[in-house]
């Protein structure tokens, strides 16, 4: 979850995408017991995310530009609402894929600005549909292998033991964002894009006392 527009100030990436408590503590127990991120515990639907999707592989062209959308339309918002949400944008945005998105017209445009579904913003739907028009002109594979080739190396990364250790934006995710840019993409600034590398498991920013941290769950079905 990203709350910037082109530059970033993620509310989510110090409770991690999908959090946004702005909690600056530890692993919290949830009603079950389990140690989650202490935003994957404050509402059933962040738990069902953190458990089964925030910080697992995402691959995938189509996957990822609907990531790339989401975080874009989440920037200034709680990341619950998109996520509550997210079934009104696949359906509004033809699940995403890239090759239909890029055939939207005015009409459509218009038709999304109506749509009390998704968020209704003039300048993050313009940038979806751009940022589709661009990403359809490449080859297919492409835009996964130029998000994926920016992961850092996991053992350069210290693990988080608190949302107050976890980054907003890295090296990484500023590159990334200054390539994605000169590509022609919009509404990816660094935290947009640091947000989007957690949610789809560039790195793994779950806590260290966090049941999801990889280490912890070695052999269980959530990882």
């Amino acid at each position: 979850m990203s709350a910037d527009t082109d530059t970033g100030t993620d509310a989510g990436t110090k409770a991690g995408t999908g959090g946004g408590t702005g909690a600056a503590g530890g692993a919290l127990a949830g009603p079950d017991g389990r140690l989650r991120c202490p935003w994957g515990s404050t509402t059933e639907d962040y738990a069902v995310y953190h458990d089964t999707e925030w910080g697992r592989s995402v691959h995938g062209d189509d996957a990822l530009y609907e990531r790339l959308c989401l975080e874009g339309f989440q920037s200034g918002l709680s990341w619950l609402t998109i996520l509550r949400k997210r079934e009104a944008f696949r359906a509004a945005f033809a699940g995403f894929h890239i090759q239909a998105v890029a055939r939207f017209t005015e009409e459509d445009e218009r038709r999304l600005l109506a749509d009390p579904g998704i968020v209704r913003n003039r300048a993050k739907i313009r940038a979806a549909l751009g940022n589709a028009r661009v990403a359809a002109a490449w080859e297919p594979g492409e835009l996964d292998r130029l998000v994926w080739s920016y992961a850092p190396d996991p053992a350069g990364r210290p693990v988080p033991r608190t949302t107050a250790q976890v980054p907003g934006s890295t090296p990484e995710s500023t590159a990334l964002a200054k390539e994605l840019k000169k590509r022609g993409f919009r509404f990816v600034g660094p935290t947009t894009v640091y947000a989007l590398m957690q949610a789809c498991g560039l790195v793994d920013d779950h806590l260290v006392d966090c049941w999801c941290h990889a280490p912890a769950v070695s052999g269980e079905s959530a990882r």
